[in-house]
């Protein structure tokens, strides 16, 4: 498929939209190619009767509609999405856009830009309308995918004055919701050491590689007591065998069920200290969403939603889900939160990715009926 370098047309049908995002393709990162996402997306918004801002960020800007009040007073409605995806540009090219029965297939369809699509029409229906709705407004972020490192500050604020979040993230199979998350944290160890001569000198020097093993051993062990998934991701440092390794680093990928653990585990790579004489050691952290655990108030958001769903003949269930999203971030404040309100469909970061386009017709009407009904409940 050619590549899409200028906005599309957009159709007035949310499928046809749904085609015009997926054809400008928007890996995390690309901040040109974000760009030209986010120059439709905000007309987009703006038809449906959002006001539109921005809030500038190095891995691309982060979008801020709201739709003012029309007769409900109190906080405003919070919606959570992403315009970043985790293909890279050219992905049309081997996974095409296509439409076969109700199956829509390409890069981001599902994850997410179908829920980005749902909440516009939605948002446009209740709008056309009249019906009294509180205040919504939505953070489109651009950095999703790669752990929201720009954009988690924005959404704690957003959140601290919401009267609940609502995450559109693809929901569980057959598009249940999910109310709970797993902490997920990307973290770097970083070692220098000594450079001399392997042969000549070795013991002149410290090497880098030898001591960052050893520190991942001493995590492992740490992590290995508790309920926590750990994975060395990458591994990287020196540069000749003939030279004793002068530098040495590790990004780990951590996920956690408890905040207990988290804070364990999290501690513990805060605390390190080098095993060999004349080594440094220190740690950081890339990104960081805290664990999200289900409670009371996200279990009672859910069935307010679930409550709303059955009213239009929508059976809709929910439980915690292992992925991480902007929604760990509210969740852990304590806001109501419930996430998986995108249209359901499956193969989230796989080449089989695919949304229902019968389930994006559901969760537009489900979203209307959201924003004009839950103020009630919650």
């Amino acid at each position: 498929m050619k590549r899409i370098t200028t906005a599309p047309p957009v159709s007035d049908d949310p499928l046809g939209t749904l085609r015009a995002l997926t054809l400008l393709e928007s890996p995390s990162g690309d901040t040109a190619a974000l760009a030209a996402l986010a120059g439709v997306l905000e007309p987009l918004a703006r038809r449906a009767g959002m006001d539109t801002a921005r809030r500038a960020g190095t891995a691309g800007d982060h979008l801020l509609w709201s739709l003012p009040a029309r007769g409900v007073d109190g906080p405003p409605l919070l919606f959570l999405s992403h315009y970043d995806t985790v293909w890279p540009t050219g992905t049309l090219d081997s996974m095409p856009w296509s439409v076969e029965g109700d199956v829509v297939r390409g890069p981001g369809v599902y994850d997410t830009k179908a829920g980005i699509v749902a909440l516009l029409a939605a948002v446009e229906r209740v709008v056309a309308s009249g019906e009294p709705h509180p205040e919504v407004r939505a953070v489109v972020v651009a950095d999703e995918e790669v752990g929201s490192p720009t954009a988690g500050d924005l959404v704690r604020s957003e959140a601290e004055s919401a009267r609940a979040v609502l995450g559109l993230e693809p929901p569980h199979p057959g598009g249940d919701l999910k109310t709970g998350r797993r902490g997920s944290t990307r973290a770097r160890i970083e070692v220098t050491g000594v450079e001399s001569h392997a042969a000549l000198d070795p013991d002149a020097g410290t090497n880098a590689i030898d001591e960052l093993i050893d520190q991942l051993l001493g995590v492992r062990e740490v992590a290995s007591r508790l309920p926590v998934l750990l994975n060395t991701g990458t591994v990287r440092g020196g540069g000749r065998t003939n030279v004793v390794a002068g530098r040495a680093h590790a990004d780990l990928g951590l996920r956690f069920a408890d905040p207990e653990n988290e804070r364990t585990v999290l501690g513990a790579l805060e605390g390190l200290t080098p095993v060999r004489p004349h080594a440094r050691v220190a740690s950081r952290l890339l990104s960081h969403r805290p664990t999200w655990r289900e409670d009371d108030a996200s279990r009672g958001l859910a069935a307010s939603v679930a409550e709303i769903a059955a009213g239009i003949g929508q059976s809709l269930g929910g439980r915690p889900a292992d992925g991480a999203a902007d929604t760990n971030t509210t969740g852990a404040l304590g806001v109501p939160t419930v996430d998986g309100l995108a249209p359901h469909g499956g193969g989230a970061h796989a080449r089989d990715e695919w949304v229902s386009a019968s389930g994006l017709t559901e969760r537009i009407d489900l979203l209307a009926a959201l924003v004009t009904g839950l103020h009630r409940t919650v």
